[in-house]
């Protein structure tokens, strides 16, 4: 067992459930690798149909930052919705989630983004902001969420303004920032 500076006990590696790549095992990974067991075993979804680990770049007064996404859910050949774990409370992670839907795809706003700490979750509309339902039992199972891609309008998120304050948001609350030393990197950007 490795205890890293990131707050982050590494117990070793671990395989991932999707890819089948070697990532560290941490707590948090432990928990990403539930929620894609979950979606697949559970929910229904093929593998083929969630995309793990997808990122975001921002640089804003000097700082980068990369936000993840831990897992995005296409149906019928759509991003449907995202998946985004933190630790905590859902209600700060709402506006990064949203943001990052917005973001994600350059084609279309993904229409839903789920925030989760594992345990509870919430179902979110992006384009509105607005939560639809709560608990872990609101990500939506493979057969509503073919419903719900017929539903939802998969439109371009053009407004430049509102664009760069949703690119402002993911600089500012995935920020890697810890008591030990601040993660993100100062450069010009």
């Amino acid at each position: 067992m490795i205890d890293t500076p990131g707050h982050h006990i590494v117990y070793g590696e671990l395989q991932d459930y999707l890819t089948g790549e070697i990532l560290p095992d941490t707590d948090d990974e432990r928990i990403r690798q539930e929620l894609a067991r979950l979606l697949v075993e559970r929910l229904g979804y093929g593998k083929h149909e969630l995309e793990p680990r997808l990122t975001i770049d921002t640089c804003y007064n000097g700082i980068r930052t990369q936000s993840l996404i831990e897992l995005t859910v296409r149906v019928e050949g759509l991003r449907l919705f995202i998946v985004r774990y933190g630790p905590g409370s859902l209600v700060t992670r709402e506006k990064a989630a949203i943001a990052a839907a917005r973001l994600l795809d350059p084609d279309y706003c993904i229409p839903l983004a789920v925030v989760t700490n594992g345990r509870d979750a919430e179902l979110l509309e992006t384009a509105r902001g607005k939560v639809l339902a709560t608990g872990i039992n609101c990500i939506p199972d493979r057969g509503r969420a073919a419903a719900l891609a017929g539903e939802w309008v998969f439109a371009r998120f053009a407004d430049p303004e509102r664009r760069d304050q949703a690119l402002r948001i993911l600089n500012v609350f995935d920020q890697q920032v810890c008591c030990c030393e601040n993660r993100s990197r100062h450069d010009a950007c």
